[in-house]
Parts: structure tokens; C-alpha cells; sequence
């Protein structure tokens, strides 16, 4: 090789090294992420050569602890170039920075291919959720499942798969979402759901939610109705009682409406219905023990077996109390006993009666208390229409307030009697099958409309009492021996316009005659007017009878004058 080849040659390869040195310097360029190797590790660096003409520094700090003591020369690292050279010539280069640059790469490749990604709700912000997915994202909380979500500060904590839906990397904004996700899986689960769903068919689902009416069953991408009605055979307050929400539970597809999607569901229709041999298992007359599980203003319902039950009609309670309302004879979760009264398997009813149980305390009052016998009590109450007396047997005889006094009128029972207060009375009237006592207390004494009265107060005779009561049509006057009479008002001789309470008050004394006496109805009526006016022709009478004898004497008189005039004038 000549001088000038070879000067030709040293000028050329200076140029290459000259083109490579600076092709070294376009490829490290602030901003970029390269491979490098360590070549050192130190307290509070690592140092990383990256073919530079100068070795790059991390600060330690970027590393953790673990990943320190597991750092070794020559170990193969991606790093960011922060700056081409400090002060003192050396790269100052990122760990961090190039885990977040390949991290976006991974992201945007994610959101490019639809993949999922995994994320950890790392806190509760406005409008949704802040999740980590590598970088920091957002979920709205539209997006966090298929329905709204009460407990949003129950999620955090939490990690579930996503699908990122909006990417930026620019402004560092990335969106993702987990309703997306399990849309996806509930169609799939509800087409094959639905290719092999069928009436009849027994399929395992999930308790999704809970209302007054029914529960919804989750049956795979698909929900189906668990009314009320069909969970048990029994007595099934509120659904509550027999789920939660997230139980597993195996039910029977009652109905499956394919043009609007609707799936009724049935729990109880797995077993045999109990009502369609109830007639065999409670026949008429049978006594049976059940437990009062509700009670209602007409009776208590009584559950003979899960999904039996019979009522017992307030009137089937007692013999001896009338029972206003069942809570005062039994309570809910009660062990009682009843009879069977009537069975009616197409309607779902029993009639029980708990009465029925024990002897008939009336067939023993038939026979003890004939009609006409005399019994004693208590007074248990008062009515307006009459007392009620308490006999040993538990039974109630009514004292009519017509049969109370032969002679007065009784404007309530409290003028005779009192509460708890000893009586005597007779049996008038036993009704059995109505369950009725009827008792007298007038019938103590001899009635004396039949002779005494109707001889002691004669028509036309003048009577005199008390004013007892003062009525609209009328004024009762309380004689002598408690008989009282009545003054119509057409007998008080008053102008029609005149009020009897401006004429009399309840006390007066006042006369009156005697116009009628009726034995039959026992009643005496009595007139005011014409006692006024017998009294007034009686003193007429009187005056007439006072003048007659004046006339008489002043006649004789005359005529005495008259024959002494007439003899003087004869004899003279």
C-alpha cells in the first residue's frame, strides 16, 4: 500500500469512527429508554453502563430493598435517560421512569387488543374509584358493576380484572371498567342458560335480592322470580325469613315467558303438597296440637304441620266467656289443643274449635238450674239493657232491665244494682244452643199487678206522688208502695206550646186521677186535667150546694113576713 492509499485509508476510517461517535451521541438522547448493564451497586447508587462514553448513575433510592440485595454486576437493566451528562460528566439516568414508559406500552397495547388487566382499588374519590393498574386509573362508579353499589367504601382494598376503556398518555388519564367485563360473562352465562332452560326443570341459582313480594334468583346471566307465594306450603311472613342474599339455593322453573324473558320460580312445589290428603290425616271430630302462629280480630291460626293450618274462630274459644278478642285467651307461639270441626281441601281451610276440648259446662247448667230455680252471684257487669250475674260454673245469666221491678220503671240497672254486689235471682229461660241464661229479679216477689194493685187503685180515684221523671211525651209519677204512673202529655191540660220542664220538676208533689189501669201491660195512666176539673165542679158543687140553703132560709123568712103582714092586715 502506497502513502497516499494509506493516508486515504486513516482519513476514511476517522470518518467512520467520526459518523459512529456521532450516530452514539443521536441514540443517547435525553427522554429515552435503553439497556444497559451494572457494572456497580453501592449504598446510595447503582451504576449502569449503556455503551456511553460516560457511565449513568441511579440513586438507590428507586430500588427497593428486596431488589437491591438481589442486584448483581452485569446484570441486564432498561433505564431512562434523564440527562445526557451532570456536572461531572456522568448520564443521570431512571429506573422508575423506564418501569412507567413500558408500563403505558403495556397498557396501550392492552386497551389496542381488548385484554384484561388486573386492578387494586386504592381509594374512594368523586364520581367513582382510584384503581391501580400499574398507573394510576380511574372506574367510575357507573362502571363498577351491573347495579349500583351502596358500600362503595367496602371495594377498597380489592382487586378484580378490568378492561380499560379510555387511554391518554399524554395527560397520564386512563379509564377502565369492570361492568364491561361482567356484561361479557352474563351474556355468556345467559345464553347458555337459556338454550337449556325449561318448565319443570330443577336449576341451582343465587339469592341476588330481596323484597316484600319474593326473592330474585341469579340463575346464571339471567334472574328469575322466587315469589312469596311459592317458598313454603307454611305461613311465610316476609322472605327474609328463609334467605339472604348470596345464599345457594336449587329451585323449579314454574313458568318461562320467552318473548318478555321472565322466569317464575317455585321452592315449595319440590315437595309433596300437604293439603291433598289432609281429609285422611285430620277427619272430623279428631283431636289435634298445634301452634298458634297468628292472631287476627275473628280467631287464631293454628299450625298443625309446615304449611297446615287451621283457624280457631273466636266463638270456638269458650264456652263460658264471650272472647272480644283471642289475644286474651292465647298468644303467638302458644302449644294448644283443638278439635277438628270441618275440612275443606279445595278452599285450604280448617275449622277448629279449642272449646270443644272440655265438657260442655251448659249441659251441667240445664240440669242444675231448672227454669224457676233461685241461684246467687255477683254482679260481673252492667249494661244498659240489663246486669249480668256470674254463677259458679263460669256462666253468665242476664238480669233483663224489664225484669228487674214489677212496679217501677227502671231507667238504668245502677239505680239496683252494683258492680261485684251479691244478688239472688230466678232461672226464667235456659237456651242452650244460643248459650243464653235468662234471669229474674222481680220474680224474687209475688206480682202484684194481679190483684193487689189493680184493687188498691181503682179508675176515678184521685192519687197523689212524687215526680220521677220528666219525658217528651209525658210525666211519670211514683205512688205509693214504688208503683209509678203516667200522665200523658194530652192529660196535663197544658197549652201545646208550654214545656213540661218550665211546669214541673223531677221531687214536685202532684195529684192526678186515675183513668186507666191496664193489668196486662201494668200500666196506670193518670190525668192531671181531669183532676183539675173534678176538683173545680167539686167546688162548684159546693158553692151551689152553700147557696141553695141561703135561698131556702131567705124564702122562708119572706114568707113568714109576708103571712105576719097579711095577718095584721087581716086582722086589722
Amino acid at each position: 500500500m502506497n502513502q497516499a492509499t494509506k493516508q486515504t485509508t486513516e482519513q476514511m476510517d476517522r470518518g467512520a469512527l467520526a459518523a459512529l461517535y456521532e450516530e452514539t451521541f443521536r441514540n443517547f438522547e435525553e427522554g429515552t429508554i435503553i439497556e444497559g448493564h451494572i457494572v456497580a451497586v453501592g449504598k446510595d447508587k447503582v451504576v449502569v453502563d449503556i455503551g456511553y462514553k460516560s457511565e449513568g448513575i441511579i440513586p438507590a433510592d428507586q430500588f427497593s430493598s428486596d431488589e437491591l440485595s438481589t442486584l448483581k454486576v452485569n446484570d441486564r437493566l432498561q433505564v431512562y435517560i434523564e440527562e445526557r451528562e451532570d456536572a461531572e460528566g456522568n448520564l443521570i439516568l431512571s429506573k422508575e421512569k423506564a418501569d412507567k414508559m413500558k408500563v403505558w406500552e403495556e397498557l396501550e397495547k392492552a386497551c389496542k387488543d381488548e385484554k384484561v388487566v388486573e386492578g387494586k382499588i386504592i381509594s374512594r374519590i368523586k364520581g367513582g374509584m382510584m384503581v391501580d393498574i400499574g398507573v394510576k386509573a380511574f372506574l367510575p362508579g357507573s362502571q363498577i358493576d351491573l347495579h349500583p353499589v351502596r358500600d362503595l367504601d367496602g371495594l377498597v382494598g380489592k382487586t378484580f380484572p378490568l378492561k380499560i376503556i379510555k387511554i391518554n398518555h399524554r395527560r397520564g388519564n386512563v379509564v377502565v371498567s369492570r361492568r364491561v367485563l361482567l356484561e361479557e360473562t352474563r351474556d355468556k352465562k345467559r345464553q347458555t342458560t337459556l338454550s337449556t332452560l325449561k318448565e319443570g326443570q330443577l336449576i341451582h341459582g343465587t339469592v341476588k335480592n330481596i323484597t316484600e313480594y319474593g326473592a330474585f334468583i341469579d340463575l346464571g346471566g339471567i334472574d328469575g322470580l322466587l315469589h312469596i307465594t311459592d317458598m313454603s306450603w307454611g305461613r311465610v311472613g316476609h322472605p327474609s325469613e328463609l334467605f339472604v342474599i348470596g345464599d345457594k339455593v336449587e329451585v323449579m322453573v314454574l313458568k318461562y315467558d320467552r318473548e318478555t324473558g321472565r322466569i317464575s320460580l317455585g321452592l315449595k312445589q319440590k315437595s309433596a303438597d300437604p293439603w291433598s290428603n289432609v281429609t285422611a290425616r285430620y277427619p272430623i271430630g279428631s283431636r289435634v296440637h298445634g301452634k298458634v302462629v297468628s292472631l287476627t280480630d275473628y280467631g287464631a291460626f293454628v299450625e298443625l304441620e309446615p304449611g297446615v293450618e287451621g283457624l280457631v274462630h273466636v266463638s270456638e274459644m269458650s264456652w263460658t266467656h264471650e272472647v272480644r278478642h283471642p289475644s286474651r285467651l292465647v298468644s303467638v307461639g302458644d302449644q294448644v289443643e283443638a278439635a277438628v270441626l270441618n275440612v275443606d281441601p279445595n278452599s285450604r281451610k280448617i275449622s277448629l274449635g279449642m272449646k270443644q276440648t272440655a265438657p260442655n259446662p251448659w249441659d251441667m247448667v240445664e240440669a242444675k238450674y231448672p227454669t224457676g230455680t233461685r241461684i246467687e252471684g255477683k254482679v260481673k257487669s252492667l249494661t244498659d239493657f240489663g246486669v249480668f250475674v256470674g254463677l259458679d260454673e263460669g256462666i253468665d245469666g242476664l238480669i233483663h232491665i224489664s225484669d228487674m221491678s214489677w212496679t217501677k220503671h227502671v231507667r238504668h240497672p245502677s239505680e239496683l244494682f252494683k258492680k261485684a254486689q251479691k244478688v239472688e235471682a230466678v232461672v226464667l229461660r235456659i237456651d242452650k244452643e244460643k248459650e243464653r241464661l235468662s234471669l229474674g229479679y222481680k220474680q224474687l216477689t209475688r206480682d202484684p199487678w194481679e190483684d193487689e194493685i189493680p184493687s188498691r187503685y181503682r179508675v176515678g180515684a184521685t192519687v197523689a206522688g212524687k215526680a220521677t221523671k220528666i219525658t217528651d211525651f209525658g210525666l211519670f209519677i211514683e205512688l205509693e208502695g214504688g208503683v209509678e204512673g203516667l200522665i200523658h202529655i194530652s192529660e196535663t191540660g197544658l197549652e201545646p206550646q208550654t214545656r213540661l220542664e218550665d211546669k214541673f220538676k223531677l221531687g214536685d208533689d202532684v195529684s192526678a186521677k186515675i183513668i186507666k189501669v191496664d193489668r196486662e201491660e201494668r200500666k196506670i195512666a193518670l190525668s192531671l186535667r181531669e183532676h183539675v176539673m173534678d176538683s173545680e165542679r167539686k167546688q162548684v158543687d159546693e158553692f151551689h150546694a152553700t147557696q141553695g140553703s141561703v135561698d131556702q132560709s131567705l124564702g122562708r123568712t119572706a114568707k113568714k113576713t109576708k103571712k105576719r103582714s097579711d095577718g095584721e092586715l087581716e086582722s086589722d
